[in-house]
């Protein structure tokens, strides 16, 4: 397996998810052949366009969507595309053929009979399917064709989430499940979680009963649709689409049709029964109230009225009302507790309805996943990741419980008549309070700052694998902090690399940020070989403290607000100047000083979803930091003889005059922002061995990687899906909007939006 190499990727099915499935490996590098079936009005036809309609239609489409599934239009190149009749034989020279076609047994077998007659024996074949068992889809097929053969379940959007689930078959090669177990997770970074071949799988599984959970519940409790968003959003760290706006954009078609599964294929689910549809909600599949694909969901945007109105759902009458903002002691009191675990466990205790509420669907939730290992998994840590990546909440179940407190909520449980599973009695009678805890020293053997996560089988607690290739840095002992202040901490990350962080609200720069920046180069450069800038949080940084500035200007403290440009100049240019490497590891919103200061770096080793841009002027002020005087010495390296410069300027300044962002780390390099090739001079730092570890990546090209800094099973929020950017606004107004915009996305993380898998073809 360490030989096997995926140059060349077949997608069966140009659906929604085969499009982009296929978008997401252009995006790798790979060079990809998307397939689908011919027109019925083209049967007859020689002409290829005419045969190929389906496929192309499909694919432009993807290419049209926003959020784009490509980092840049170029990659489109890599797709080629054909039809099952025609070209189904060039399978022969992939690698990997993947299985994306319509959720139908007979279908799928018939397809795979195809493959049989063209596929080159040795090479991977894998099926999307997000709910037919594999065992059923193996029917048929030969020895070397189920040996390679496993689920891949993609989440959707492909480029967003980073969840792939892989389902193999007990004839499956446990080779191939590593090997696909590394290549999701290195190549093309994904948080790749093993899953059981049962109903739904992991993620939807456990999702899907938490929604059908509220659907009842909501009935119970007398709450309103408003009032249950408000409850199950970002409050509790679940993305904004909360519940009943995640089952309009989902589709309530696609969502009834997964809860029946679950219905009819688990009998012995210890609670089936809630997986049956609520009246309500079968009314309103039978109306054709589907969600955001009808126009008519739980919610409902009048375009008749003057602000265009989003209208909630009377789940008692079926009727639109104007929504009523909701109001619960509970959720002002967690307003001003920053710090998500804390919250949790505050909320859980809430004394109004919000706190009946929390504790009657936490505890739910908790019995629940208790009660799916071993059946879906049989690691707890796999099913945190499953939501967390898949979901995307930024709390797993068991890490909610574990921040409740373990105890607590089964004392609880017992009270209320709720059963866990018979193991977690068992747990907390052994005296254990926590589902994962740090390694230091332990016989587990993970490694000093490792995570380990306790084990039911066994009864004892085992590393998490695959974090030989991490660095977490919220994960490293006190030990590792060599300084620190209020906002920055200096790390020692081994092998005479230091890391500075800093934890400001939305990680902006102020006066703690560049003393943190200045002391981590004194540092580094007393006795160490490099520095490298980094954050685990959900962005890097949203520039430089812009309120700080404003009151600054507000007051006329002019002097003092000179001494603090001329203290971040500075500190940029020993960056730029400094006798040690400076690697700066941007990811997601890389906006206004934080772009600067990768600007100033040696070496940037970018996210592949980084938006980086310098967006000052649109607040009414230029770069402070240098950004401006960089994008011109760059510039001036680039040009050659005969170049028009004036007309090269002008881009650049346009650049910086529009603010545009780049929606991708690929962008991020047509922007200027990046560039290929490292150094300055004659130098030529590289990155060091600890950063690429630390960032689990492959590297794009130079300068750029996929895979997610800290994600998965190490705690770090999975990263927002897509990200919106408007590129060509002249106005200063419209880009003081655009900035706030920026600011409430970022600080929303992944809870911006979710966007379901549920199998959409």
């Amino acid at each position: 397996m360490a030989n096997r190499q995926i140059k060349k990727v077949a997608v069966l099915g140009s659906g929604v998810m085969g499009s982009r499935i296929a978008c997401h490996f252009a995006n790798m590098g790979a060079e990809v052949l998307l397939l689908d079936i011919v027109p019925k009005e083209a049967t007859e036809s020689k002409v290829p366009t005419e045969r190929n309609k389906i496929v192309n239609d499909a694919l432009a489409f993807a290419l049209k969507s926003n959020p784009s599934p490509i980092y840049d239009k170029r990659f489109a190149k890599r797709i080629s595309t054909g039809n099952f009749d025609d070209d189904l034989p060039k399978i022969k020279d992939c690698d990997w053929v993947i299985e994306v076609v319509v959720e139908r047994l007979d279908i799928k077998q018939q397809v795979y009979t195809n493959v049989e007659k063209y596929r080159t024996p040795g090479t991977l074949i894998t099926t999307n399917t997000s709910g037919i068992p594999i065992n059923a889809l193996l029917e048929g097929r030969s020895d070397d064709f189920a040996k390679h053969f496993l689920g891949t379940h993609f989440f959707n959007p492909p480029r967003y989430l980073p969840l792939l689930e892989l389902i193999p078959s007990p004839k499956t090669d446990p080779a191939i499940v590593a090997f696909l177990e590394q290549y999701g997770r290195r190549v093309l970074g994904k948080v790749t979680v093993l899953a059981k071949d049962t109903p739904a799988f992991v993620a939807n599984r456990i999702g899907v009963f938490g929604i059908m959970d509220i659907f009842h519940l909501i009935s119970d409790m007398g709450l309103s649709v408003e009032e249950v968003d408000r409850l199950t959003g970002p409050v509790i760290g679940h993305p904004k689409s909360a519940t009943f706006r995640t089952a309009d954009v989902v589709g309530l078609d696609t969502l009834v049709n997964v809860a029946k599964g679950v219905h009819d294929n688990c009998p012995n689910d210890e609670r089936n029964g809630l997986f049956a549809i609520p009246e309500y909600l079968q009314k309103m599949v039978e109306k054709g109230m589907l969600g955001s694909k009808t126009g008519k969901g739980f919610f409902f945007k009048d375009r008749n009225s003057a602000k265009g109105d989003i209208l909630s759902l009377d789940l008692k009458t079926l009727e639109y009302k104007p929504q009523v903002k909701p109001k619960f002691a509970t959720l002002d009191a967690a307003k001003k507790v920053d710090d998500l675990r804390e919250r949790t466990k505050l909320v859980y205790h809430g004394t109004d309805k919000a706190g009946e509420f929390y504790r009657r669907s936490f505890q739910a939730m908790f019995a629940y996943v208790s009660n799916r290992i071993p059946e879906i998994s049989d690691e707890l840590y796999r099913i945190d990741d499953g939501m967390r990546a898949g979901f995307g909440w930024e709390l797993g179940p068991f890490e909610a419980w574990e921040a409740i407190g373990v105890k607590e909520v089964l004392a609880d449980m017992q009270k209320a008549g709720v059963q866990p599973a018979a193991w977690v009695n068992d747990f907390v009678a052994a005296g254990n309070t926590h589902f994962y805890k740090l390694d230091t020293g332990s016989e587990a053997g993970a490694g000093i700052g490792k995570r380990l996560y306790y084990d039911v089988a066994s009864k004892r607690y085992k590393a998490i694998p695959g974090q030989e290739e991490l660095i977490v840095l919220a994960d490293l002992p006190d030990s590792s902090i060599v300084w620190k202040n209020a906002n920055a901490t200096v790390r020692d990350l081994g092998d005479g690399i230091l890391a500075v962080s800093w934890n400001s609200k939305m990680n902006t720069i102020g006066a703690e940020v560049i003393q943190g920046l200045n002391k981590a180069i004194d540092l580094a450069e007393a006795g160490y070989k490099g520095l490298v800038v980094y954050n685990d949080g959900a962005l890097f940084s949203a520039g430089a403290n812009v309120g700080m500035i404003f009151m600054m200007a507000v007051e006329q403290e002019y002097d003092d607000l000179d001494m603090a440009i001329r203290a971040f100049q500075n500190t940029m240019m020993r960056m730029r100047h400094s006798s040690i490497p400076v690697v700066g590891a941007p990811h997601q919103l890389t906006l206004g000083g934080g772009t600067e200061l990768c600007l100033h770096a040696d070496k940037v080793v970018a996210h592949a979803e980084t938006y980086m841009g310098l967006v000052e002027f649109g607040v009414g002020v230029i770069p402070g930091g240098g950004g401006s005087k960089e994008f011109a010495l760059r510039l001036s390296d680039e040009l050659k003889e005969g170049d028009i410069r004036i007309n090269a300027l002008r881009e650049r300044f346009l650049t910086i005059g529009q603010a545009k962002v780049s929606t991708s780390g690929e962008e991020a390099f047509a922007l200027g922002y990046l560039r290929r090739g490292t150094g300055r001079g004659d130098r030529e730092p590289r990155a060091p061995a600890g950063l690429r570890q630390g960032m689990r990546a492959r590297p794009l090209g130079e300068g750029l990687h996929q895979a997610a800094h800290a994600q998965g099973h190490q705690g770090a929020r999975p990263r927002r899906p897509g990200h919106r950017v408007h590129r060509r606004q002249h106005h200063a107004e419209r880009q003081l909007h655009q900035r706030a915009r920026h600011a409430d996305l970022a600080e929303a993380g992944p809870r911006a939006v979710w966007w379901g898998s549920f199998g959409t073809h």
